[in-house]
C-alpha cells in the first residue's frame, strides 16, 4: 500500500493491461486500446511520467465527452510516393501517430525518405515513441505536433502556442537509440500537474501571470492555464537576455509543420472548446518524418559513427563536481530497465485516480493491482 513518503510500484504489464481494458471499455477497438495504452505506460518506463498512466483520466473524459472519437474514420487525404496526408477523424491521437509513423516508414523504406502529416487528430501523448518507431528499424524518425495554446511569444503574457515537443530519434551502436524528446517550453504542462499530484510548488521562471509575473502554485497555474491567466514560457526563459526568442521561434516551425502543411487550424484554433465552453476536438496536427539511412550509408557505418559520437560526448572534460555526462535517451534506457525491474512508481493522488476509474468504469480483476 501506498504511503506519504513511499509510492507503491506496479508492474508495467498490469498497467498496460488494466489502461487497455479501460480504453476498450469505451468502444476503442482492441488494437488501438493497445496501442493507446503502450504509448501511456512506455512513457512511465521512459521517466516521462507527466504523460503516463496519470493521462489516462483526461482521455477517459475526452472519450466520454465526444472530444475524441473511439472508432475515427481516419483517411489519407492527399498520396504521392514519398508524402501522405492523413485527417485523424477526431480520434486518439496515439493510433494516428502510430498510423502516421508506419506510413512514413513504408515510403523511406522503399524511396529513401517519407514525410506524413496530419490533421484533426488529439494529444498523441509522448512524442519520443514514434521516432523511436524508427530508430528501432534502422532508421532515422523526427515527430513534432502542436497543442492547445499553454505559452506565450517572447515579451508575451497571453498563452499563444502549444508546448509543441521537437523529437528524433536515431540508431547507434550503443545499448539504446539517440533520442530526444523536449517541448518547445521550458516545462511541459504535464510537469505542473505532476508537481499538482505531489501538492509541491514549481520553480520561478517556468511560468507566468498576464502581467508577467512569477507563478509557482501548481494549482492556481492549471487553472490559469484553462482561462488564460497564465502562459508557460518558451525554452530559454522571459525576454531575449538567455535566447527565449529560440524557443518560441522553434515553436512557430513546429505550428507551420503541424497546421499550415497538413492544412489544420492553429493556435487558439485548437482549444478544445466549442463558443459556448463545451468541450469540442482539439483538431491537432502531426508531422512525421523517417530517413532510410541504408539510401545514404550503410547502416553499419551509419550506428558507429552515432555510438561515436555518444561515446566522446560522454568522456569530454567534466564540470566541477559533475560525475557523468549523459546523450539524449541513456537515461530514459537506464530508467526503463529500472522500472522493469522494480515496477512503475505510483504516488497515492496517482493511485486514488487509478483506483477511481476502475470502480467508475467497473473494470473489475484489478483490485491486487492498486
Amino acid at each position: 500500500m501506498a504511503n506519504q513518503n513511499q509510492p507503491t510500484r506496479i508492474r508495467p504489464d498490469h498497467l498496460l493491461e488494466f489502461c487497455t481494458r479501460v480504453f476498450a471499455h469505451l468502444d476503442v477497438p482492441e488494437d488501438d486500446a493497445w496501442i493507446s495504452a503502450d504509448v501511456l505506460v512506455s512513457a512511465n518506463l521512459r521517466g516521462v511520467d507527466s504523460h503516463g498512466v496519470a493521462r489516462l483520466k483526461r482521455y477517459v473524459a475526452g472519450l466520454r465527452s465526444g472530444q475524441m472519437l473511439p472508432r475515427p474514420q481516419v483517411q489519407v487525404v492527399h498520396e504521392t510516393g514519398d508524402t501522405a496526408l492523413l485527417d485523424g477523424g477526431g480520434g486518439l491521437g496515439q493510433p494516428i501517430g502510430v498510423r502516421g509513423m508506419k506510413l512514413a516508414l513504408e515510403k523511406a523504406q522503399q524511396n529513401g525518405t517519407g514525410f506524413v502529416t496530419v490533421r484533426n487528430s488529439n494529444h498523441f501523448g509522448i512524442a519520443g515513441y514514434y521516432p523511436l518507431m524508427a530508430a528501432k528499424e534502422g532508421l532515422v524518425g523526427l515527430a513534432v505536433t502542436n497543442a492547445r495554446p499553454s505559452m506565450s511569444p517572447t515579451f508575451g503574457a497571453q498563452p499563444m502556442l502549444g508546448t509543441n515537443p521537437i523529437a528524433f530519434a536515431a540508431p547507434s551502436d550503443m545499448p539504446f537509440p539517440f533520442c530526444f524528446d523536449g517541448a518547445t517550453t521550458i516545462a511541459q504542462r504535464g510537469k505542473i500537474e505532476v508537481a499538482a499530484r505531489a501538492e509541491k510548488p514549481v520553480p520561478a521562471g517556468w511560468v507566468i501571470d498576464d502581467q508577467g509575473r512569477d507563478m509557482t502554485d501548481p494549482d492556481v497555474i492549471l487553472e490559469g492555464l484553462t482561462n488564460e491567466t497564465a502562459s508557460m514560457l518558451p525554452l530559454g526563459g522571459a525576454g531575449e537576455a538567455m535566447a527565449g526568442y529560440k524557443g518560441y521561434g522553434l515553436a512557430v516551425i513546429v505550428e507551420i509543420l503541424s497546421a499550415a502543411l497538413s492544412g489544420g487550424p492553429f493556435m487558439h484554433g485548437l482549444s478544445g472548446l466549442n463558443a459556448d465552453g463545451s468541450p469540442a476536438p482539439h483538431r491537432l496536427g502531426h508531422y512525421f518524418l523517417a530517413i532510410d539511412v541504408t539510401h545514404y550509408v550503410p547502416l553499419d557505418v551509419f550506428r558507429g559513427i552515432v555510438g561515436n559520437m555518444a561515446r566522446e560526448l560522454q568522456a569530454s572534460k567534466k564540470a566541477q563536481g559533475a560525475e557523468r555526462i549523459y546523450v539524449a535517451g541513456e537515461k530514459e534506457y537506464e530508467r526503463e530497465l529500472a522500472v522493469r525491474a522494480k515496477g512503475v512508481p505510483v504516488n497515492a493522488n496517482l493511485r486514488k485516480t487509478l483506483v477511481f476509474l476502475r470502480d467508475k468504469l467497473s473494470v473489475p480483476g484489478y483490485e491486487a493491482y492498486f
